[in-house]
């Protein structure tokens, strides 16, 4: 082995060591006083970079609010880039978890990368926050004793509308979406909720990820004449989906209503052709309770941004974390009294009040929310402590 690379192979050596004396690696050394790692695998570049920040902010504000301790230990920070690429997903889960040792990881936002850092954290049994994406496996078919989300599953949102359409009275729906997961299972939420009442969807179309030329799909949407059309879309086509509706003259024919995610994050953009639209989400603006504003006036004070629903999904995963390492006293070696103690947790969240469901997805309530200029305001619950299925979870 060359000289230089035997020196940089001895301190390593040594630290091992030293960790196994006192009764092995990182978990050990939490045990014993040291700071507890928390390594966020987040997107920091690219189309999802924003959430990333927001989530990341979020989760930091809590701790700050703890005074930079959670269970009685500091924090120590890791970060990795998963610039949302599926593919790079394992290489990047393990680069936190081999690497850095992490006792947590914070992630993530794009689905399919999601689907890469449950199989690394499961095979590792390392906790694993989920702060945003919705993908049903993570608490369905491949949930694990050690697999948490803070946000929601794709069930949920879409499940909400189909429950407010029905109890509207509406009869035939047609759905739209990108053909990927998020839209997929958004929209299997909506049919089931809304046929389960004596709904009937009656098409369901759909156009490839992340594919914007919605025309022809508008001009077949507008011969069907539906009672409604029911979309998943978010970001930059999200805003050409509402404003291309607008521009074909359906705004005001055939009401539009979505996951909300249409229009969070995209009303700048869609300016006037977004107005009045109708989402579900376990978010809004205009909530009005103590906590919501508190929590709100903090983020706002610390990063001079507005928060949204991307920064309470990170505030709630800290709270999730502190609830488990309250429990045992900071020592992360205690795996299962950890789990346990985030499972029966009472998160206190500026979205409301949730429990976890037993395959630990928030058990939470979904609002109706109405544009009103850049706001997605409260207009009334959609669905109390909605819970997900959790179909396929074996735990």
């Amino acid at each position: 082995m060359h000289r230089n690379a035997l020196r940089r192979l001895a301190p390593a050596c040594l630290a091992a060591a030293a960790a196994l004396a006192i009764g092995g690696g990182a978990s050990a050394q939490t045990a014993a006083g040291g700071k507890i790692k928390v390594g966020f695998m987040l997107p920091y570049t690219g189309t999802y970079a924003a959430l990333g920040n927001a989530i990341e902010n979020g989760f930091k504000l809590y701790v700050q609010e703890q005074g930079g301790k959670l269970g009685g230990r500091e924090i120590e920070y890791f970060k990795v880039d998963d610039e949302s690429d599926p593919a790079k997903a394992p290489e990047n889960a393990a680069k936190l978890i081999k690497r850095d040792q992490v006792d947590v990881v914070v992630g993530t936002v794009h689905s399919g990368v999601q689907m890469g850092l449950v199989k690394v954290a499961k095979e590792n049994n390392t906790l694993l926050i989920i702060p945003n994406a919705g993908v049903d496996e993570a608490t369905g078919p491949l949930c694990g004793a050690n697999i948490f989300r803070s946000s929601f599953s794709n069930w949920q949102p879409g499940y909400a509308m189909g429950h407010v359409l029905a109890e509207r009275g509406l009869k035939k729906v047609v759905t739209l979406t990108w053909k990927y997961a998020a839209g997929e299972q958004s929209v299997k939420g909506f049919k089931e909720a809304f046929e389960s009442k004596g709904g009937k969807v009656v098409k369901e179309m759909s156009l490839p990820f992340p594919n914007v030329e919605f025309q022809a799909l508008i001009t077949e949407v507008a011969a069907l004449k539906p009672d409604a059309v029911f979309v998943f879309f978010a970001g930059g086509g999200a805003v050409k989906f509402v404003k291309d509706w607008a521009a074909a003259g359906l705004k005001d024919k055939i009401p539009l209503y979505a996951s909300g995610f249409l229009t969070d994050g995209t009303l700048e953009a869609q300016g006037a052709a977004a107005q009045g639209l109708e989402t579900t989400l376990h978010y809004a603006d205009g909530l009005g309770s103590a906590r919501d504003k508190t929590f709100r006036l903090a983020y706002a004070k610390t990063f001079k941004l507005q928060p949204d629903v991307y920064a309470v999904q990170g505030y709630d995963a800290a709270q999730m974390l502190s609830a488990g390492t309250g429990a045992v006293k900071g020592d992360m070696s205690r795996k299962a009294e950890l789990y346990k103690a985030i499972e029966a947790a009472r998160i206190d969240s500026p979205r409301g009040a949730f429990t976890l469901s037993k395959a630990h997805n928030p058990v939470q309530d979904f609002y109706l929310r109405k544009v009103d200029g850049r706001e997605n305001k409260v207009s009334g619950v959609a669905v109390k402590s909605l819970a997900d299925p959790g179909r396929g979870c074996r735990l």
